[in-house]
């Protein structure tokens, strides 16, 4: 999978608008009722990442998480990352 030039990345935001990019990476912070919440919320990004083969960086506050894609193998965003936002997402509306 090939790294997406700035002129490609603006359209694929614009299929998961809860994402915002941050230099050669993509992030949304997921807001959960409780600490118990996030961390089975975490449980379940994990499957989809591992079925996907690909990993987003975690950061865990309490009742808060923090999700940071990038391909780092290609150093910078790809089609790869854009695709497991958006599976992300559903894994978050399925679980609050």
């Amino acid at each position: 999978m090939s790294k997406l030039n700035d002129d490609q990345i603006p359209g694929q935001l614009e299929k998961i608008p809860s994402w915002t990019r941050a230099g050669d990476a993509i992030h949304r912070e997921y807001p959960l009722p409780d600490f118990a919440s996030a961390m089975a919320f975490v449980s379940k990004v994990a499957g989809k990442a591992e079925a996907a083969e690909h990993h987003p960086d975690i950061l865990i506050r309490y009742d808060k998480v923090t999700l940071t894609l990038s391909t780092h193998d290609e150093g910078g965003l790809t089609e790869q990352d854009f695709s497991l936002a958006h599976v992300l997402d559903g894994v978050y509306g399925r679980h609050v």
